[in-house]
């Protein structure tokens, strides 16, 4: 397995953010992780990928344990995060924003932007490279955070609600991204609030409820799974 989650547990003064949680995700497979607003799914990224320290509890990439590890050591091992609140360098361009994510790997400058061109590309950013960060529209201030993660050449891409906001057209847009990504050996782990979306692209799906586990399975177990039905869902998710 690619990555493997072991009896994660965040505690915040005696608030468990995150109890007991664990998966594993396979090389090349896409699996979402949903439920409700405040289940813990972002603590648990975050501790995946290195911006908290987990109370107990293991992450191992790779067969190797990175438990606790600084984000950019993970990053280096090719987990890479997207955040669901964008934030790109306004002031540079939609290149040079992309390139500081070559610059993760690649010192030379002219190398970075080989590999930056290559991430907006594969987003279809082509036509927007020279433009400021700051003048993107939400959907593709979203394609911009995709392609800076993608340029740090991740093999296992998390994705924090990356559809947030969108309209169904730009949520497909996303979809045939992140579908290509996986046909090029990408491994993607995403957290997604859009049902139609996780129906579609998932392998499997993780549901947390309160902080633990409820359920795991593929999109047809757990849209009909009586618990994430009470829990999260209100009514059975019809599959696209």
């Amino acid at each position: 397995m690619l990555l493997q989650v072991h009896n994660l547990t965040r505690a915040f003064r005696g608030l468990m953010a995150v109890k007991d949680v664990s998966f594993h995700v396979a090389e090349k497979e896409i699996v979402a992780v949903i439920g409700p607003n405040g289940a813990g799914k972002t603590t648990c990224f975050n501790l995946i990928a290195g911006a908290l320290r987990p109370t107990s509890g293991s992450v191992v990439l790779d067969g190797d344990t990175i438990t606790g590890f600084p984000p950019e050591q993970i990053a280096m091992r090719g987990l890479v995060r997207t955040f669901q609140l964008v934030r790109p360098m306004v002031g540079m361009t939609v290149l040079e924003n992309v390139m500081i994510g070559a610059f993760a790997r690649i010192s030379n400058v002219h190398e970075a932007a080989v590999v930056a061109e290559g991430a907006i590309a594969r987003i279809g950013l082509e036509n927007k490279a020279d433009a400021l960060a700051g003048s993107l529209t939400l959907p593709d201030r979203k394609m911009l955070e995709l392609a800076r993660a993608i340029a740090t050449r991740p093999r296992l891409l998390l994705l924090d609600e990356v559809m947030a906001g969108l309209r169904p057209s730009e949520s497909a847009r996303i979809v045939e991204v992140v579908r290509e990504l996986r046909a090029t050996g990408m491994t993607v782990l995403l957290i997604e609030h859009v049902m139609r979306v996780v129906m579609a692209l998932a392998d499997r799906v993780i549901v947390l409820h309160h902080g633990e586990k409820l359920a795991e399975g593929t999109p047809e177990e757990i849209s009909g799974n009586p618990k994430v039905i009470e829990s999260y869902l209100g009514k059975k998710v019809r599959l696209a």
